[in-house]
């Protein structure tokens, strides 16, 4: 039967590569399409730390996978650490699971999530998450089949994203960690304007992108164009 879904999964990824190409946010498009959820996105992760969003279905998805990223908890985060699938049916009720992320989650319209490691062979390297508007959860046959898309985009990242392969694996940290290096520059900047520690820097530059529901790095380009947050 797992073979029949991971057919099944190329097949369907296969035949939206000719109007497409064959990318991470692609095949996400295609999952979300295939079972019936209204987003989805996935998010790499290397040597136990949240590196970058690696596709997304639209901006909602951008937002909510952006969202881990500057609270540190989630779904994604969860999958990957303890590298089972984490499914919740009603994100309303995830405010204790997760106190920082679930809000910001259900103010975009997510209600239920479904979020499936990435691995090959030992190796973890994100996750996929799909999320529904309902509060509807996937059926077990449907999450046979998001596991056949899971394991494809794990072989996609790999290929685009290959040191993925040789990074050094370390426990999980508790906490967002692995910033693209244009937000350190940014946390550089307003460290030096406002005479902060880099970290205090940092806390003040997610902070303020949680505070305003943005993307962590739309706050980012923001201070980098304008030297400021303000």
């Amino acid at each position: 039967m797992d073979h029949d879904h991971h057919t099944a999964a190329w097949q369907r990824v296969s035949a939206a590569v000719f109007t497409d190409g064959l990318t991470l946010t692609t095949v996400c498009q295609v999952c979300a399409d295939d079972l019936a959820a209204d987003f989805a996105g996935t998010t790499l992760i290397t040597g136990g730390e949240l590196r970058l969003l690696a596709g997304a279905t639209g901006e909602r998805a951008r937002l909510v996978e952006d969202a881990q990223l500057v609270t540190g908890e989630g779904p994604c985060i969860d999958a990957y650490t303890h590298r089972e699938p984490v499914v919740v049916t009603d994100l309303q009720y995830a405010h204790t699971r997760w106190p920082a992320y679930a809000p910001t989650a259900c103010e975009q319209g997510a209600r239920s999530v479904l979020a499936l490691p990435l691995t090959f062979d030992s190796l973890t390297v994100g996750a996929l998450d799909l999320y529904r508007c309902t509060p509807t959860p996937f059926a077990q046959e449907q999450q046979a089949q998001a596991d056949a898309y899971a394991r494809i985009i794990a072989l996609l990242a790999l290929d685009e994203h290959p040191h993925l392969l040789t990074a050094r694996n370390r426990p999980t940290q508790p906490g967002p960690q692995g910033y693209p290096p244009s937000v350190h520059i940014a946390a550089g900047i307003l460290a030096a304007k406002y005479g902060l520690t880099p970290d205090d820097a940092l806390a003040r530059l997610r902070a303020h992108s949680f505070r305003h529901s943005q993307p962590l790095l739309h706050t980012t380009q923001h201070v980098l164009n304008h030297q400021s947050l303000d």
